[in-house]
């Protein structure tokens, strides 16, 4: 799953659960959108110092295990992972866009929390697997790459 990031000043291994909720409380979460979720999270990976070590939906949120550098806040993993998913959302699927009445795909709230390294990250895991009633694991890392 994780490991530590070794950069020249410092090591880390900094985890977080990031929940967030669709606009509405909206059903928007179906095949076709959590394919195009997985695929831009992927592409995030490619471009920033972000793993998305686990990416899942309940219908009406979307739930990532992260694992991410300390130059990026929570506030700025929020906000890059939010804007960047609903933009890419939103072009590759428009219906999605049109069910929200070309708003916004997330409300502006969030659930944050950390993520030990010891123990809690597989708590976390089973935590998420055990939201709401159709819970679907569109993504799963066992092994992380450095950056």
């Amino acid at each position: 799953m994780s490991e530590f990031i070794h950069k020249s000043h410092n090591v880390t291994i900094l985890l977080y659960h990031l929940v967030f909720p669709a606009k509405y409380r909206r059903a928007v979460f179906d095949d076709t959108v959590d394919k195009e979720i997985k695929n831009i999270c992927l592409d995030i990976e490619s471009r920033y110092q972000i793993k998305f070590l686990e990416i899942g939906t309940d219908k009406d949120q979307v739930h990532f295990l992260v694992q991410s550098v300390p130059t990026y806040s929570v506030t700025k993993l929020v906000t890059m992972i939010k804007s960047l998913t609903a933009r890419e959302v939103f072009s590759r699927c428009p219906s999605v866009k049109k069910q929200l009445w070309g708003g916004e795909l997330c409300t502006d709230g969030y659930l944050a929390s950390t993520v030990g390294k010891h123990g809690d990250e597989q708590m976390i895991a089973n935590y998420v697997k055990n939201q709401g009633n159709e819970y679907k694991k569109l993504h799963n890392v066992h092994q992380l790459e450095m950056f």
